[in-house]
This record gives C-alpha cells, structure tokens and sequence, in this order.
C-alpha cells in the first residue's frame, strides 16, 4: 500500500488502490480487534492521542486499535491539560509531542489544524477530525461497513441525510465515493446543503448528485441510508439551529418503503435522527459501523508504522529533529524535509 510513514490528513491522501488495500488489511484485522487473535507487531512504539475536541467512537477505538497491537498511548483529552492554555502555540505544541511519540493522533475544532500539525511534525500525523473540514479515517470505516454489508463498493446508490453543510464525515465520504462509480443524492434542508465547493469538486470526477430536501423520494432507491445528526456546535447563531432541528426521523413506517437489504449508516452520536426501534431491524448498521473503527485503524496504524517490518531501520533519526537543518543524516521518508 505505501503507506509506511505517511501522513492522513485528508481522504484525498489515498489512491483507490490504497484504499482498498486498507479495506483488505481491515478484513484481516477483525479477529484481533475482537480479541480472538493476539497480535503485538507494534510493541515499542508509542502513539500521541491528541483529541482537543469531544469524541467517544474515535478517541477509544484509536486507543483500542494500539493496544491490539501491542503500541502504547500517551493520552491528551483537552487544551486545558496542555501548554496550549498558557499561550503556547499548536506549532511548538506539535514539535514537543513529536518528540516522545512514533505518531500523532489529532482532533482540533479548528479546520486545518491537522495540516499544520503534519508541516511541523517529523512522524507521521492522523487527522482525527479538525472542526467541520475532513474526517479520513472516518471514511475508511464507513467505506469497508460498506463493502462488508454490500459484498461491494461499485455504482451502490447512496443516500447522505442531514447535515450536509457542517458534517465533515459526509464530505470525506462523498469525494471517496466517487472512486468506486457511486450514485449519490443529497437530502438536507437548504440551509444545510452540501457546500458548493464540495459539489463541485463531486462533478469534476465525474459524479452528477443529486439534491432533495424530501428523504420520503428517494428512500426506496438507496443501497446505503447514510444518517448524520445537525450538529448544533457548528451554528454560528442558535436561532438557526433551532429552525433544521429534528427535521429529519428514520423509523420503522418510513423503513418499510427501503428495500430489504438497504442498511443504515450514522456516524453517531444520534440524537433523535434514528429511532430505537430501528435498531433491531435487518437495516441497522451503525453500532457494528462504530466497532469497525477498530480493525480499520489497526490496519491504518500498521501500514504508516511498519508493523511486521518495525525493526527496518530508517534512515531518520530521532535526534536530527533537534539539530540545525541541514546537519542531520539524510532521509528519504515523506516527512523528513519539513521544517
């Protein structure tokens, strides 16, 4: 896959063929994540949990795929616990964690935040999630829930409910899509509508989505039903939340118009958008969605860490962050030139 000691920062860091050679590593990883199968390739690394925004599903899984493999956690949850709160940059912040970690995990509640962290970090950097931008490695889990409930990737015809303006996880999502030929309908309210920019960049690789603001039209058309909750954080103003709130509710009567093997799909948390009673229905899908960030993200942090092939030797060296540029060894790895 190529992938040793690269960055993810934006789904846009993978091939098709990456993909799905993540997608296959992921299958191989599934009896370790549930603990049938011991696997310890990445003893004696060390993984930096940077997480300066809430999470539960990726901060536990990051940290469950790591101790599956062996690879121990240094764990930050908030800004608060950081020099960040004494006036610290996240540039000097990053380079300091670089320091006592193989690779760095980071949610920030700013967009482009991960790209500034993987410009001034030597090691490798994952995107967790930086504010309403890019969400990869989200992606790489909703798409093998796919593959794994669908048999296949190829022309499904995906339908994307909800907060299509903020939700970062829909944005990934959508441009990954377009890789493997998928037919994709928007259903949002107008005021959360997939941004233009994001449109745009759809039809330029050839994808032509389509735009609703009725689910009840084209339900019975999907093959995956992709839920996300209107997330009232990202509202700059509050009375404009209140006005999308709760507009859109799966539950079984509008179920019985989906065919019968459509599933259903929500990056969670839910809030409202899927009733309980859904979730022991054939279509549910979104709790087994959520542990599949465990083989995902072991199958992730094997291939940008070396997993099998951990005793290489780089030609990178620790100590050569610390040096004046230009009189470290040399290094050909994608991250050794940055500043």
């Amino acid at each position: 896959m190529d992938l040793y000691d690269k960055d993810v920062v934006s789904i846009r860091d993978f091939t098709k063929d990456q993909i799905e050679g993540i997608l296959d590593l992921s299958e191989k990883m599934v009896p370790y994540a549930l603990g049938d199968k011991t696997e310890r390739t990445l003893d004696g690394k060390i993984l930096g949990n940077l997480f300066f925004e809430p999470s539960t599903r990726t901060k536990l899984s990051f940290e469950s795929a790591a101790y599956r493999l062996g690879c121990d956690v240094i764990d930050v949850s908030e800004m608060s616990m950081t020099s960040i709160s004494k006036g610290e940059t996240l540039a000097d912040t990053i380079k300091m964690v670089d320091a006592y970690c193989d690779l760095i995990v980071l949610r920030h509640p700013y967009e482009g935040s991960a790209r500034l962290a993987a410009k001034f970090s030597i090691n490798p950097v994952i995107n967790a999630g930086d504010g309403a931008g890019s969400h990869p490695t989200q992606t790489l889990l909703d798409l093998f829930t796919m593959r794994e409930a669908k048999g296949t990737l190829d022309g499904l015809n995906i339908v994307l409910v909800g907060d299509l303006k903020y939700g970062r996880t829909v944005h990934s999502l959508a441009e990954a899509l377009t890789m493997f030929g998928a037919k994709i309908t928007l259903v949002a309210p107008e005021s959360l509508q997939m941004p233009d920019d994001t449109v745009s960049l759809l039809e330029e690789k050839g994808c032509r989505p389509v735009k609703t603001a009725i689910l009840e039209d084209v339900i019975d058309q999907a093959d995956v039903l992709y839920i996300t909750r209107i997330q009232r954080e990202r509202f700059p103003d509050p009375a404009e939340y209140d006005k999308v709130a709760g507009t859109y509710r799966i539950d079984n009567a509008i179920l019985r118009e989906a065919k019968s093997d459509m599933i259903v799909m929500h990056p969670l948390p839910r809030v409202g958008e899927i009733a309980p009673e859904v979730d022991g229905t054939q279509h549910a899908r979104y709790f087994k969605q959520a542990f599949n960030g465990v083989p995902v993200r072991m199958a992730l942090l094997n291939a940008i860490l070396g997993g099998e092939l951990r005793w290489r030797t780089s030609t990178r060296s620790r100590r050569s962050r610390f040096l004046p540029s230009g009189t470290g060894p040399s290094s050909t790895t994608s991250n050794a030139a940055r500043p």
